[in-house]
């Protein structure tokens, strides 16, 4: 099954996506969507997802998926081999869920809450409350892995690929140091490992993260 994304690289929801494809061992064809051209707010794009948002997910029979949340329960719940990456214990499952809500209204907020007037109003300077709002995030963050290895627990869940994705590009921002957060930073050494890593996240991260400082210099 090879299926059609709707995104860019550089987005981390896309990111979290093709992190979840490549677990899976499945295909997709990436087509670009450039947000700055404003090409997803063409109506052949809205005809696609109403909201006009970053990844969408075309499936085998002409329907579409937008949100990556939603976008990787389903390529988990349908072809995955086992649950591990999204249990269907039902407290494990709850644990997941929770992590995802997280993932969309704390973490993905507060590096948004940067990106847009940074890359749409083109504003240079970011108040400190942002950066704030990233460092509490980190903190909880240090809490979720106090036992374990893992967001969810001791094995790799989709709320993991999340985490990843938008964590990694928080970091052009504030960077994860082992002394100031030493469970995130062994985390993140552990998720490169992953023989995907570099090329699903590491090199589209650094140069999302080349593209931010551009920003802040005012270029």
């Amino acid at each position: 099954m090879k299926f059609i994304l709707y995104g860019t690289e550089i987005s981390p929801p896309v990111r979290s996506v093709l992190l979840c494809l490549k677990a899976l061992g499945l295909e997709c064809e990436l087509r670009n969507i450039d947000l700055l051209a404003k090409e997803h707010l063409k109506e052949e794009f809205i005809r696609k997802n109403p909201q006009h948002t970053i990844p969408v997910l075309e499936i085998e029979d002409g329907k579409y998926i937008w949100d990556s949340h939603a976008i990787n329960c389903y390529l988990v719940n349908r072809y995955a081999k086992n649950d591990s990456l999204y249990p269907k214990d039902h407290y494990l499952h709850a644990i997941v869920d929770q992590r995802l809500h997280f993932d969309s209204g704390v973490l993905f907020p507060a590096l948004r809450s940067i990106n847009y007037p940074l890359f749409y109003h083109n504003e240079h300077e970011v108040p400190e409350w942002k950066y704030d709002c990233i460092r509490e995030a980190y903190l909880f963050c240090e809490k979720f892995l106090e036992h374990y290895n893992y967001f969810c627990g001791n094995t790799l869940t989709i709320a993991d690929f999340h985490f990843l994705a938008t964590i990694t590009s928080l970091e052009a921002y504030i960077p994860v140091h082992g002394d100031q957060y030493p469970r995130l930073f062994a985390w993140l050494k552990r998720m490169q490992v992953l023989p995907y890593y570099n090329e699903v996240n590491g090199l589209p991260v650094h140069k999302f993260i080349e593209l931010v400082h551009q920003k802040l210099r005012g270029h």
